[in-house]
């Protein structure tokens, strides 16, 4: 998001990610509850600046502030209002937006996560004890002991493959039904005959059972699932949280009375209070009072817009500097954030349509398989006269040593090593099949505001105007509301000037402060206010009453390694565009600037999304980096997207890949690792084939037991593993 109105965030020392701790009370039924989105927390320090600044406003019980999912929860008295808070957040220098808690999902925990990784868990347990039992066996136990040993086994491992195994099973029975042969399929079957011909091998007093070969069967197809788990979860969807972002209540007015209702109650017609400082809860007219409206959370515009009667309004802008009277035209689902959230839900129903490399193979793989075990038993049940025993066992050697563990490994162990190098060079890989989109990109599309920019004016001409003149621009500047004004006075100040004391300070909506200096008023706002004429670049202009306005000009500052980056991404052959919603001027200077030759302005989302498309069309493969409200349905619909960790939650979401440090020259880095991953991922589906092609003659020929199979699946499984390493 543009962070034009991002108040700075407050100093953190030491950086580390922890889990909120902050004594919870009692919830009753006359207890409210509050979440509130803080894009602008990353440490430990944060949490205890915000839990204590929150604990210690009037009606507060409790504040629990959640690092990961960036938010805080607050148990409040009736009364305490979202904007209140969010207005004490913003003095102590943090930007908070209130979520909408039904919209959320229901849980926000990796419960698959922590299923895969307890079910992984027993194997594991079970696999060392079982193996231990089968010591016993292999040093020489014989009849009765060797029995006994086999039936303890038989005892642990029954279950954990009945208990572990069910992720599985489940899989590989959801095929069946569907009548298609997934990866899980063989899997399953290998589990259940391993565990089978053990079990019957124990009942009759056989030499050899393999259920050390079954847990451990399992052991690595767990570890396999539960990497690939954790490569490729996304906590929640982005267009959930753009529905969070509506504004849960408003305040109606009915004869004069304001009333605070929820959203749902609004309809067409209804006139609603927009305080300053407050977001727009639905769309609509003005229909009293004047303002300044922040639009870049929809639209990338990097200055407030002026807004009078008759002016529309958006769900999602912020009212600035003035009350307004709102007449609704549509609320709920019918406003335009609403409308986003489903561009966004549109565009990543499209791109879960990508099929990875392991899924590919995995189709032509999984008959094959089936083939060679039904083969292999029908030709020694021929060819040992009908010995059933001897023919189930050499099948279920070739399903397991067939079993496609490696293939299972093989993208997400080069994802795991890829996303830790990366992590080190300050990119987060949140999407398992990111690395293979991002191998295939030849078009960058760059956000302006927020993205190749800090998305925060700074004064660049303060050294041209006496210190009398900055001294007065400070003190109007910090009694406003206004983007450019709150600049202004941070800069004077960080030159040492002291502002001095002005009387009568109002600020006048959509034009600018006033107030009295030495019996004088004095001006800081719009050119054609105080009577100045513009200059060609962003400006605020002061009038002190004696002399001709004086222009102070501002420019966003370029994020560090925008340049560079840029730069990087052109040299390999890339095609770099630049997609801003602001105004011409300013989009054009920046594309100047950084050297790229093909810019657009003005841009709204549904156009950034729509462009996006149309050269997706053309057959490009389009990565988007943004980071705002306006951004987020482009980077949906890219074929890979990246946002940096200062964007607001739905788009760091809705991407692939996000960026933790302000730099932006890891991008470039991010593109070629993304080459070398896929090159990475086909030489291990090389080592799984040159496997097969070693391996499955000797299990069909009859020379590998159950257990010698999954000893040689498991070396493959290594192999494969140790190669993805190499990425580091």
């Amino acid at each position: 998001m543009t962070a034009a109105l991002r108040p700075s965030p407050s100093a953190c020392p030491a950086c580390a990610v922890a889990p909120a701790a902050a004594g919870a009370t009692a919830a009753d039924a006359a207890e409210e509850r509050l979440i509130l989105s803080l894009p602008g927390i990353h440490c430990a320090a944060c949490i205890v600046a915000v839990e204590g600044d929150l604990a210690r406003h009037p009606g507060v019980r409790s504040a629990r502030v959640n690092l990961t999912l960036k938010r805080v929860s607050v148990a409040a008295d009736p009364g305490v209002t979202a904007e209140a808070l969010i207005d004490r957040l913003g003095r102590l220098g943090y930007e908070a937006h209130e979520l909408d808690a039904s919209a959320l999902s229901a849980t926000e925990t990796d419960r698959q996560g922590r299923d895969l990784l307890m079910r992984m868990g027993v194997a594991g347990f079970a696999m060392m004890n079982v193996m231990l039992l089968s010591v016993s066996v292999w040093s020489g136990a014989e009849a009765a002991t060797r029995d006994l040993f086999h039936w303890i086994s038989a005892a642990i491992a029954l279950p954990t493959v009945a208990f572990a195994g069910q992720p599985f099973f489940r899989s590989a029975w959801a095929a069946l039904r569907a009548w298609r042969l997934g990866m899980d399929v063989p899997i399953s079957l290998a589990l259940i005959l391993a565990s089978a011909i053990s079990l019957y091998e124990t009942a009759n007093s056989g030499r050899h059972a393999y259920f050390d070969a079954a847990v451990m069967l399992c052991f690595f197809l767990l570890a396999g699932r539960y990497l690939d788990h954790r490569t490729r979860a996304i906590a929640r969807s982005a267009a959930q949280e753009l529905a969070a972002l509506e504004v849960p209540r408003a305040v109606r007015l009915r004869d004069g009375i304001e009333e605070t209702v929820a959203l749902a109650e609004l309809a067409p017609g209804d006139l609603v209070r927009v305080r300053p400082g407050a977001r727009m809860p639905v769309d609509g007219v003005v229909e009293e009072g004047a303002s300044e409206i922040d639009r870049s959370l929809l639209t990338g515009e990097s200055l407030p817009v002026a807004v009078a009667p008759g002016a529309a309004v958006c769900a999602g802008e912020v009212n600035l500097t003035g009350p307004l009277a709102v007449r609704v035209t549509a609320a709920g689902k019918d406003s335009a954030l609403h409308r986003m959230a489903d561009l966004v839900a549109v565009a990543e129903a499209a791109r879960t349509r990508y099929t990875s490399l392991a899924d590919r193979a995995a189709r032509a793989y999984s008959p094959l398989v089936h083939l060679l075990a039904l083969a292999s038993f029908l030709a020694w049940m021929w060819a040992s006269d009908g010995d059933v025993r001897l023919a189930v066992n050499i099948a279920a050697a070739v399903l397991i040593i067939t079993c496609p563990c490696a293939l299972g490994l093989a993208v997400p162990a080069v994802v795991t090593a890829a996303s830790g190098r990366l992590f080190r060079k300050g990119l987060l890989i949140k999407n398992g099949t990111a690395l293979e989109r991002l191998a295939e990109v030849d078009t960058v599309a760059f956000d302006k505001t927020g993205t190749l920019t800090l998305g925060a004016p700074e004064p660049t001409n303060l050294a041209d105007h006496p210190r009398e003149a900055l001294a007065v621009a400070a003190a109007l500047g910090a009694a406003s509301g206004h983007p450019l004004a709150q600049a202004l006075a941070a800069g004077a100040r960080a030159t040492g000037i002291a502002p001095p004391r002005l009387e009568g300070l109002r600020e006048v909506p959509g034009f600018g402060v006033e107030g009295r200096w030495h019996g004088r008023t004095v001006r800081l706002g719009r050119a054609d206010w105080v009577g100045a004429a513009p200059v060609a670049q962003t400006a605020t202009y002061l009038d002190l009453g004696d002399a001709a306005p004086r222009a102070f000009t501002f420019e966003d500052r370029l994020r560090p390694g925008a340049a560079a980056a840029v730069a990087a991404l052109q040299a390999r052959g890339l095609r770099v565009i630049l997609l801003s919603g602001d105004v011409p001027a300013a989009v054009g200077a920046l594309a100047r600037r950084l050297g790229i030759r093909e810019w657009h302005a003005g841009v709204r989302p549904e156009e950034k999304a729509a462009a996006v498309a149309a050269l997706s069309a053309e057959g490009r493969r389009v990565m988007m980096v943004g980071d705002g409200l306006n951004d987020t349905a482009a980077l949906a619909a890219a074929h890979v997207s990246v946002s940096p960790a200062s964007a607001l939650d739905a788009a760091r979401v809705a991407s692939d890949i996000v960026l933790l440090g302000r730099d932006l020259a890891p991008i470039a880095d991010a593109v070629q690792t993304g080459v070398r991953a896929r090159q990475r991922i086909r030489e291990n589906f090389a080592i799984s084939a040159i496997y097969n092609v070693v391996a499955v003659p000797i299990a069909l020929a009859g020379f590998a037991t159950p257990l010698a199979a999954a000893l040689a699946m498991s070396l493959s499984s290594i192999t494969v593993s140790i190669n993805a390493l190499r990425l580091k």
